[in-house]
């Protein structure tokens, strides 16, 4: 005989289904590191909010905060995930040869400073961090300002000091406007295509021999701005005719 009360108790005693909370994963974690390096490339950091980088990544907008924290932070996460360019670049530096010649070494320091960053911007995966560094970093704001201390001077100070080490007869302060200037045509170079046009479609920005190019402009820039002194030559003495 079917007994209505203990059908009834049994389905009272039977635990709540919990609801499954989706576990978070490593491929969301990095699909939000690059919807913001995306996204702060694109737009730039303030313009941008979470449930835009959350959307962009296809994940739900608390996964943002559980990974990163606020949205500085993200801003923050994304240098240090590239920090090994930093590292790549200093790397070449340390690879220029203390023997080699004064004019050898210059293009070694060079090539070590623009090489990682033409090469990250040249790959799929890097393509917006290499265009957030360079449209984003240089806008005096707070935010990016503190990532610039942290990440890029002290990268910036170890290439000035090489420079000045082969270039001994100009001051630091004109070796540092030279690193200034060369920064800013690196930049100009990976972030403007208008090339395209004004070539009227003959060059593609990311061709190597652009790169090269860029190199040769910097070399030469530095060269022509800081020429090496020419020597006076000492005065001849008239030797005294004996009396």
């Amino acid at each position: 005989m079917f007994n209505v009360g203990m059908c009834s108790t049994a389905i009272a005693a039977k635990p709540p289904r919990s609801r499954r909370v989706a576990e978070p994963r490593a491929d969301r974690k990095q699909a939000i590191l690059l919807a913001a390096e995306k996204l702060f490339a694109q737009r730039g950091y303030h313009a941008v909010t979470i449930r835009q980088i959350a959307d962009e990544a296809g994940v739900p907008l608390a996964l943002v905060g559980y990974y990163y924290g606020q949205k500085h932070e993200l801003f923050h996460a994304i240098f240090t995930h590239w920090n090994r360019t930093i590292e790549e670049r200093l790397e070449g530096l340390r690879h220029v040869a203390a023997d080699a010649s004064d004019e050898d070494a210059l293009r070694l320091i060079i090539e070590a400073f623009t090489g990682p960053v033409l090469r990250l911007r040249s790959s799929s995966e890097g393509e917006y961090y290499a265009l957030l560094v360079a449209r984003e970093l240089y806008h005096a704001l707070e935010e990016t300002d503190r990532v610039l201390r942290a990440y890029f001077d002290p990268m910036a100070h170890a290439f000035i000091d090489a420079l000045h080490q082969r270039l001994p007869h100009a001051s630091r302060a004109q070796v540092a406007w030279c690193y200034q200037f060369s920064l800013g045509a690196l930049l100009h170079h990976l972030s403007d295509e208008r090339i395209v046009r004004l070539s009227k479609s003959q060059c593609d920005p990311r061709d190597p021999v652009g790169g090269q190019m860029l190199v040769s402009f910097i070399v030469g820039g530095i060269r022509a701005a800081l020429p090496v002194p020419v020597p006076v030559p000492a005065p001849k003495t008239r030797r005294r005719q004996a009396p």
